[in-house]
């Protein structure tokens, strides 16, 4: 099985900075794409952020410029750094990962349990 663990966020003011981190465990083999997604309440989840093996990026136009997608391969890492938060970023970030899973040799999309970013004074 594989697993993610997100971890990093919380609440934050107008304005201010935080980074997420999801870490990936198991029977992994290798990953393809990571990314951040998000939920507010009464929403859909929508893409935030992703970020390939190679480290390719791609960014929702409201976040671009503010937000920034990263990775560490070696830890089977993802980042988001968030800056210039607006209270519109308040929701549940959830991170996603494109896994293979060496019991079965096959990937396999893996979530993460979410963790909340508020945005608020």
């Amino acid at each position: 099985q594989v697993q993610l663990v997100e971890s990093g966020g919380g609440l934050v003011q107008p304005g201010g900075s935080l980074r997420l981190s999801c870490a990936a465990s198991g029977s992994i083999f290798s990953i393809n794409a990571m990314g951040w997604y998000r939920q507010a309440p009464g929403k859909q989840r929508e893409l935030v952020a992703a970020i390939t093996s190679g480290g390719s990026t791609n960014y929702a136009d409201s976040v671009k410029g503010r937000f920034t997608i990263s990775r560490d391969n070696a830890k089977n890492t993802v980042y988001l750094q968030m800056n210039s938060l607006k209270p519109e970023d308040t929701a549940v970030y959830y991170c996603n990962a494109h896994a293979g899973v060496t019991t079965t040799l096959r990937y396999l999309e893996v979530w993460g349990q979410g963790t909340l970013v508020t945005v608020s004074s």
